[in-house]
């Protein structure tokens, strides 16, 4: 994925010592949902991110040159049943979710990863549990066969009242006189 990195974010990286983050915004009905790798709050672009420190582990993060589809799992450990209650009653698949790149020492981290919420599993320790999310890249749709068909009955379950295929029948048999005189 072509992207530019802030000047700020390139100056930071050049330092000789440099404290990295990730960033992850899942968006739920209800509310989003951030989380950072580093601890208390940190508040990037107006919105407040919770600080997980080590508890937050992002696995299968890779850059790569094509266009394939790709998946990521986040894990946080150590979760509030506060936290698995909103995991068990919110609708989460197809939902956004995003995860920035950043240093501490600037305040624009950049975008590395944007995909959709896909298949949650929850294990639950007693006083915490540890919640796993698989989040597929916007590419797998691609990748799935759409299950629509190009008739008047399948138009119409998307878009009621638009009869734009009522005319297909009247034209699969219809001639046609195309580049020649009519007699």
């Amino acid at each position: 994925m072509t992207r530019s990195t802030p000047a700020s974010l390139l100056a930071a990286l050049s330092q000789p010592e440099v404290l990295p983050f990730y960033a992850v915004e899942m968006d739920f009905d209800s509310a989003p949902v951030r989380f950072w790798t580093g601890y208390g709050d940190r508040t990037i672009s107006g919105d407040t991110y919770l600080g997980t420190g080590e508890l937050l582990n992002i696995s299968g993060l890779e850059e790569v040159n094509d266009l394939s589809a790709k998946r990521i799992t986040l894990q946080l450990s150590g979760v509030p049943a506060s936290l698995v209650s909103l995991a068990l009653q919110e609708p989460y698949q197809r939902r956004p979710c995003k995860i920035y790149f950043g240093t501490t020492d600037t305040t624009t981290p950049i975008e590395v990863f944007s995909g959709l919420m896909d298949v949650m599993s929850i294990e639950d320790g007693g006083e915490s549990s540890t919640i796993s999310l698989t989040v597929e890249s916007k590419l797998v749709r691609l990748e799935k066969s759409s299950n629509w068909r190009y008739t008047e009955g399948s138009h119409q379950s998307r878009h009621n009242g638009d009869t734009f295929f009522s005319y297909v029948s009247d034209l699969q048999d219809k001639d046609v006189i195309w580049g020649r005189e009519t007699a």
